[in-house]
């Protein structure tokens, strides 16, 4: 990458992020993610993903800068002088996003990438009867609760975390499998799976107990079926200061009472 990189600068709704856009644009210059070296998402993990899934085919390396309330996939946000410099410097973490295909009540097909997770949830008061495969083999015949879901290693610290889910190191080609507040098997925690495990959830009653499921920020209500891999042909690559590396924050992530 040269030394003055095109910067494709993108900016969420808020109004932080909005004065930085243009403080950036003023320093830097403007240019369409389709004609830039790299993408700068301004806001916080939210635009990041919605950055990610909008511009992610273009193969563009992303140095994104917080500026919104979350910002785990983000750079701090500093001065736009030493912006050029920053990302010369940055370390890269490749991920790849999951794949999601889902069938509804209605006999329609949907599906959808997930750089973070792909959860499935209960619509109603009633709890969700869910049977799981791995590659064709049934491996719980009728998990009761909220849900489940998968999650990559970016995800692992977000919604599955909280789950009380495994954090996966990056590189490790693992994908986390992680129930909802499981009633039965009520000590079941989940899985660690290879990366290229094809996951399939069964609806086992989505007429009584109707169940959504949804791929980062994309939901699809009343599914009766979902198949879950990992994309195979779709990679992108985040650019991280180096003493901001996403690595070593998934590691801290563990430490923290």
């Amino acid at each position: 990458m040269s030394d003055s990189p095109r910067i494709a600068f993108l900016a969420s709704n808020t109004e932080p992020a909005r004065l930085a856009l243009a403080a950036m644009v003023a320093r830097h210059g403007e240019h369409a993610p389709e004609a830039a070296d790299v993408l700068c998402p301004l806001g916080g993990d939210g635009f990041m993903l919605q950055t990610l899934h909008r511009y992610g085919h273009l193969g563009r390396p992303v140095f994104g800068m917080k500026l919104g309330t979350v910002g785990f996939l983000m750079n701090q946000y500093r001065d736009a002088d030493d912006v050029a410099a920053r990302i010369a410097l940055a370390e890269p973490a490749h991920l790849r996003p999951l794949q999601m295909t889902a069938l509804t009540e209605s006999g329609t097909s949907t599906g959808s990438l997930a750089y973070n997770d792909v959860s499935l949830l209960r619509q109603t008061r009633q709890a969700a009867h869910i049977g799981v495969d791995l590659n064709g083999q049934e491996r719980v015949a009728e998990l009761i609760g909220d849900g489940v879901l998968v999650a990559t290693p970016a995800g692992s610290t977000a919604y599955n975390y909280s789950a009380h889910g495994p954090v996966l190191p990056l590189g490790s080609a693992t994908i986390a499998l992680t129930p909802l507040a499981p009633y039965r098997p009520r000590r079941w925690r989940g899985a660690i799976l290879k990366a290229d495990t094809e996951v399939r959830f069964r609806v086992l009653d989505p007429y009584k107990r109707p169940v959504s499921v949804t791929a980062d920020s994309h939901e699809t209500r009343d599914v009766v079926e979902v198949t879950i891999r990992e994309c195979r042909d779709r990679q992108v690559t985040l650019l991280f200061d180096p003493e901001h590396n996403l690595e070593d924050r998934i590691l801290s992530e563990q430490f923290v009472f």
